[in-house]
């Protein structure tokens, strides 16, 4: 339950800073990145609570 809320924390701390700077900086090639990065930490999120923390 700790990787829960300490994750769904990051990942909304995350998600704030990425918006702020999308904002100042509305190029298309960063979007996709920051899309793609965004991808990626949820993918990893669900996998680390799907693993149970058995490091697998």
């Amino acid at each position: 339950m700790t990787n829960f809320i300490t994750g769904i924390i990051g990942i909304t701390l995350v998600i704030a800073f990425l918006a702020f700077m999308l904002i100042w900086v509305p190029a298309p090639p960063l979007i996709i990145i920051v899309c793609a990065v965004m991808a990626m930490l949820i993918y990893d999120f669900v996998q680390s609570l799907r693993s149970n923390g058995n490091g697998r």
